[in-house]
């Protein structure tokens, strides 16, 4: 990620087994770092979930957003996309 101009370019590699599968490049205005910063983890989460045979998620993102303040966390809700 980088900002600069008050836009932010963010590029998002997801690997298997050290084979890159999926590259994208978002750009954003007017984003504060932190926010950007949980977006690449939210977006990396999103797309590595969306995979199969997917059991482990391992990024240095996430540890630096732990390691940065310890009150830092992440809660996963289930949304249905459909009611039954």
């Amino acid at each position: 990620m980088s900002i600069k101009n008050q836009v932010a370019t963010l590029i998002i590699h997801i690997h298997m087994h050290n084979n890159p599968i999926i590259k994208t490049i978002h750009y954003v205005i007017n984003i504060t770092s932190t926010e950007a910063e949980l977006f690449v983890i939210r977006y990396g989460i999103n797309q590595a979930t969306q995979i199969a045979n997917i059991n482990y998620i391992i990024s240095t993102e996430l540890r630096k957003f732990f390691i940065k303040d310890c009150q830092n966390s992440i809660k996963f809700w289930e949304y249905p996309s459909c009611k039954n």
